[in-house]
């Protein structure tokens, strides 16, 4: 497949978008890589070298030519886990490496990923049923998981709300850990049946990062040493941020006794 200067330009700038959409979906570094770099031999590159790292995308694309392109992009997502989208990213990457698409129908498939997202009623009931079963899978009564799903609306909430106002997400973490600390430690207080501990274990199960802190030890045992390590960092830091607005918001509720 021969592609024109412009058609290369444009080509690079579809795989920067894609590699953006990858990381901010939580794929792992290796596959954000792996993915660029079969997109780009399907479309004619005879070398292709790319780096990525939770920051920065670069891709130099070298042609049979001898012509070769390279763009570097800065990355400010935060990466929060989105499988839905990751599904779609997915099954867009090998559908071009088995038959590559025109570049303008690429473009139009990675912008309709990006404007998509998984439907609110899934996302609800999704925080819903993690919310409660969590609550009574660690010991909690069927109280407690009412309770913990009620508490997992509020939750989904802020998510939605707060999502818009591009709030990162250590702030995001303390904030919304204080306000859902808060609303358990009085309900609780307010009814003795219900176990505040199992509670707040079934809500945290929707905010702590689990599968971000998997990926981050992943990437570290493939070699992908600075990318690990800074996930690594960022997730403990946000874990830190949730335990943080628990503890102040449970330090509230027990003078308030």
């Amino acid at each position: 497949m021969t592609l024109s200067k412009d058609e290369q330009s444009r080509l690079l700038a579809c795989m920067l978008d894609m590699g953006d959409l990858l990381l901010d979906a939580g794929a792992e570094i290796s596959r954000v890589e792996d993915t660029l770099e079969r997109m780009g031999r399907a479309y004619g590159a005879a070398r292709m070298d790319v780096l990525v790292i939770t920051a920065i995308i670069s891709i130099t694309m070298e042609f049979p030519d001898d012509e070769s392109t390279t763009e570097t992009r800065r990355i400010r997502s935060t990466g929060q886990t989105d499988f839905y989208r990751l599904e779609k990213l997915n099954a867009l990457s090998r559908r071009c490496c088995a038959e590559p698409l025109p570049l303008d129908e690429l473009r139009e498939k990675i912008d309709a990923v990006a404007a998509g997202e998984k439907p609110t009623s899934m996302r609800l009931w999704g925080s819903v049923l993690v919310g409660g079963s969590f609550a009574v899978f660690f010991g909690g009564s069927l109280w407690d998981g009412l309770v913990g799903a009620a508490f997992a609306v509020v939750i989904f909430l802020l998510q939605d709300r707060l999502g818009r106002t591009k709030l990162n997400t250590v702030a995001f973490n303390l904030l919304v850990s204080l306000i859902v600390g808060l609303g358990v430690g009085l309900v609780t207080a307010a009814i003795p049946i219900l176990h505040m501990d199992m509670i707040l274990i079934g809500d945290i199960m929707l905010l702590i990062p689990g599968l971000a802190i998997t990926n981050a030890v992943r990437n570290l045992l493939v070699g992908d040493t600075i990318s690990g390590a800074v996930r690594l960092a960022e997730s403990l830091i946000w874990a830190g941020a949730l335990a943080g607005g628990f503890m102040v918001a449970l330090t509230i509720v027990n003078a308030l006794h």
